[in-house]
């Protein structure tokens, strides 16, 4: 892809000013419109990419919009040392969603990943157990702090920053037994993603959720579900373990939630909640300020108006269906993976040629786990656009 002498000023721009620390892609983009984005030039991208599974009302929703720009000219933050109305309507429906007791918002995932870390050792140092170890699962990705990094299944992303925090054991996902093996009497919790994202796209067996949940309640584990690319309606479910049953101790989230602006979440139960963090334990600066509740508030409420849950189960069985039409047809797609709206295909040739190749067609997808192809569009996605994205994917695998 060539760029124009003004795409290319400000990609220079930013790599002379930025630490290098992502590959980005030679597009400068600048607008959206539905499922669409548009770059400074004016080319049109249809967006299966959704900024990594976070703009779940595409761009430009006029609701979503106008609630920002209210609570713009209202007020955008205050410290937690107050109360506001913005932060308890989007706690109140927030709970309620994940159908759990207690929020805590934060700035990002990984801030979430952090808290819930810390709230499940606080469990146990007042419980008086002597448990402080965690189990996640190999392949898994939680983020890139310190903590959150330590329970990442993925050794690359160790290495660099070892010693890490001490006491986390790693299992194999989908296989209870693997899991089993590695508790001990200091087990104190059980990380892991209802369906794994940057390790490959692989959603959880039922049978393999059921027995962990079982296996924590037999041995006093809490129980951590990371939803924050999963969730939020991606899967068809509001939260993709409420498909499975099985709830959580603490449940993990971000992305879609705000739709864009900078927040997370992590909720636990009453139970946990008892033991857990108390005044003085765990804080943040800008976490539920005014202005991100009122994005996750107004979220929450068009989630409920525009019916989404039933649009993605529907759109995205459909989507399933043309993915599956390319696994048939292409000799070097070996297969589909996913649940609802957040799919991969795992490719037999280098993932980012064909994502190079969608680009130049005006379609944005991601990777995965190496060698899958990853598509978690806008949740407003179109059977239409769905038939849009498979003919511009075909010409991208064709090439």
């Amino acid at each position: 892809m060539e760029n124009s002498q003004l795409e290319q000023q400000y990609i220079e721009r930013v790599e002379a000013s930025l630490v290098h620390t992502y590959n980005r892609y030679p597009i400068v983009l600048d607008h959206g419109e539905g499922a669409y984005l548009y770059d400074i030039e004016g080319k049109k991208y249809l967006d299966f990419g959704a900024g990594i599974a976070v703009c779940s009302l595409g761009y430009g929703n006029v609701e979503y919009e106008a609630a920002l720009k209210a609570q713009v000219e209202k007020l955008l933050h205050v410290s937690n040392l107050f109360y506001t109305a913005p932060v308890a309507e989007a706690a109140e429906k927030l709970k309620k969603a994940a159908q759990m007791e207690r929020v805590f918002f934060t700035n990002s995932g990984t801030e979430a990943i952090e808290g819930a870390l810390k709230a499940a050792r606080r469990y146990a140092y007042t419980k008086q157990s002597g448990r402080y170890e965690f189990i996640a699962m190999q392949h898994s990705f939680h983020g890139r702090s310190m903590g959150a990094v330590s329970v990442t299944g993925t050794e690359s992303y160790r290495t660099p920053f070892e010693p890490l925090i001490s006491g986390v054991r790693f299992a194999e996902y989908n296989k209870l037994e693997s899991v089993k093996e590695q508790v001990t009497d200091k087990t104190c919790a059980i990380l892991l993603e209802t369906v794994q994202g940057e390790g490959g796209i692989y959603p959880a067996e039922p049978e393999f959720l059921e027995g962990v949940r079982k296996l924590c309640d037999e041995e006093g584990i809490l129980l951590i579900f990371d939803e924050i690319q999963c969730g939020m309606g991606r899967t068809g479910a509001m939260f993709a373990w409420q498909d499975y049953g099985g709830k959580p101790d603490i449940m993990c989230m971000a992305k879609a939630i705000g739709n864009g602006v900078p927040v997370g979440a992590f909720a636990m139960t009453e139970e946990v909640a008892a033991y857990s963090l108390q005044p003085g334990d765990h804080g943040t600066t800008y976490g539920g300020n005014p202005f991100v509740c009122a994005a996750v508030s107004k979220v929450l409420d068009i989630f409920e108006k525009e019916e989404l849950l039933p649009h993605v189960r529907e759109v995205g069985a459909y989507l399933e269906e043309k993915l599956e039409e390319l696994v048939e047809t292409f000799d070097t797609v070996v297969e589909r993976r996913g649940k609802g709206l957040m799919q991969g295909l795992v490719l037999k040739r280098p993932v980012g040629e064909v994502i190079a190749n969608a680009q130049e067609e005006g379609l944005i997808v991601l990777s995965a786990g190496g060698n899958v192809l990853r598509m978690v569009p806008p949740l407003i996605i179109q059977k239409e656009q769905v038939d849009e994205m498979t003919e511009k994917l075909k010409k991208a695998l064709s090439a």
